[in-house]
């Protein structure tokens, strides 16, 4: 992270996962990271999305180990309760799309709001979380996957009203929705069927490259591994 002050500590929520655990390792082994903390359901202390009490003391107990000035929120899901994504709007019931929202979207605000005010303020930093492609409204060319397409595009709602208002007090962070291609992993294996798969490292070590070349801004962005923007 050539961009970011040296040194530079980060901070990555969702770190069990494929994904998080890849960004962990790889800033593990950057020159320059002073410090990486991973936050999850299974760290002490935990973070459970669906838990708003533990999302704020998860903040709270890594504060003094900040300010962060790299934030990487690795969380969200596709498959909930075993439930994988709707195919058709008849298969659409008000309890898979609560819980849709309360992982991708209830669940990101009540991240950004603990965890925003642990980003730098007079220096550059980056915060940074897992969206998809299929969250974006214009790209939507197949249709289906209702709940997760709603939610994934109403996290990036949050993100970019909370980069707008962070703008004021953090003129030199960046915000930036990631789509991290499809990623091998358990969980993605049913969909990955017809697109070209990436490693977690792979796609790691792309959104890395592409986030250290963002110009920090008013507005939130929204780009893939390779670095190409995505409309929303």
């Amino acid at each position: 992270m050539n961009s970011l002050p040296i040194p530079f500590r980060a901070l990555v929520i969702g770190s069990t996962g494929a994904i998080g655990g890849a960004f962990i390792e790889a800033l593990e082994g950057m020159r320059g990271c002073d410090r990486v903390i991973g936050l999850s359901r299974s760290s002490t202390p935990s973070l459970v999305l669906e838990n708003e009490p533990s999302i704020a003391s998860a903040a709270a107990a890594v504060a003094p180990h900040g300010p962060f000035h790299l934030i990487v929120d690795a969380t969200g899901a596709l498959t909930i309760d075993g439930q994988g994504p709707e195919k058709r709007l008849a298969q659409v019931t008000s309890a898979i799309l609560a819980r849709a929202f309360q992982v991708n979207a209830i669940g990101r605000a009540l991240v950004l709001k603990s965890f925003v005010p642990l980003l730098a303020s007079k220096e550059r930093s980056i915060f940074a979380v897992l969206s998809a492609r299929v969250g974006s409204i214009e790209d939507n060319q197949l249709g289906g996957w209702y709940g997760y397409r709603a939610s994934k595009a109403a996290g990036n709602m949050l993100l970019q009203t909370t980069a707008i208002e962070s703008h004021r007090t953090r003129p030199f962070a960046v915000f930036a929705a990631l789509q991290p291609g499809t990623v091998v992993s358990k969980l993605s294996s049913p969909f990955s069927s017809g697109h070209q798969t990436l490693t977690p490292h792979e796609s790691v070590s792309g959104l890395l490259n592409a986030l250290d070349s963002l110009e920090a801004g008013p507005r939130a962005r929204f780009i893939d591994y390779k670095g190409e923007s995505i409309p929303w």
